[in-house]
């Protein structure tokens, strides 16, 4: 994520926005950007430039917001990339062993993700172990909540049906633990190559693979 695709998200976001617009992103990317103007945020409203969007764009980039709007477009740049082959899905080499183990088994597995849900299915459709999406059961991203508060575990525990006492969430970001926790699942810390240390609870179980996992 942060070493390849939203970087290629900004250096590309420009070109799909002057070639390629989807009119249903761009207008609800300008409703965001409007709540933000009128909350003195970011830059100034404008309806009609396409470079003042494109700065607004890159104003959320810098700051990781968890926009709806952004997630949407960097879900539209990447699907250009990944169809033109410039990119593609990359995952440990665990989780195509645990997806399959945990489909035989029986275990239905769904991502939750503040990258929309077409950028889920990018990814996992183009990985070098093959497309790994006829192994997962379902795709959520922040249509469904922040990943931050407990409604959101519910939500999708309620459309996956299931209680959230039966659900196990793997993340390696604390408050989403804490948060899914709080919601009634349990939880487990992935730690990877590369992750900030996460403060989390001295009972919360930490894996370095999906191969801990049984």
């Amino acid at each position: 994520m942060y070493d390849v695709l939203f970087p290629y998200a900004r250096a590309h976001v420009r070109e799909y926005l002057r070639d390629a617009p989807d009119a249903d992103a761009i207008n609800f990317l300008k409703q965001e950007w409007r709540v933000d103007a009128d909350h003195g945020e970011g830059p100034a409203f404008s309806d009609d430039s396409i470079g003042e969007l494109a700065a607004y764009v890159e104003w959320l980039m810098d700051r990781d917001r968890k926009s709806p709007g952004l997630k949407r477009l960097q879900g539209l740049v990447w699907e250009r990339g990944y169809r033109d082959g410039e990119l593609k899905g990359d995952v440990f080499a665990d989780v195509p062993r645990a997806l399959e183990r945990w489909r035989k088994a029986g275990i239905n597995t769904a991502i939750y993700s503040s990258g929309s849900v077409l950028a889920q299915h990018l990814l996992f459709s183009t990985t070098g172990f093959g497309d790994l999406t006829p192994l997962l059961s379902g795709f959520f991203d922040t249509s469904s909540g922040a990943k931050t508060s407990a409604e959101s575990y519910r939500r999708i525990g309620a459309a996956l049906g299931f209680s959230a006492a039966q659900m196990l969430f793997v993340s390696d970001v604390a408050a989403e633990l804490d948060a899914a926790r709080s919601a009634g699942c349990q939880v487990v810390l992935c730690v990877r190559p590369g992750n900030a240390a996460e403060p989390v609870s001295a009972d919360v179980c930490a894996v370095h693979t999906f191969d801990e996992i049984r």
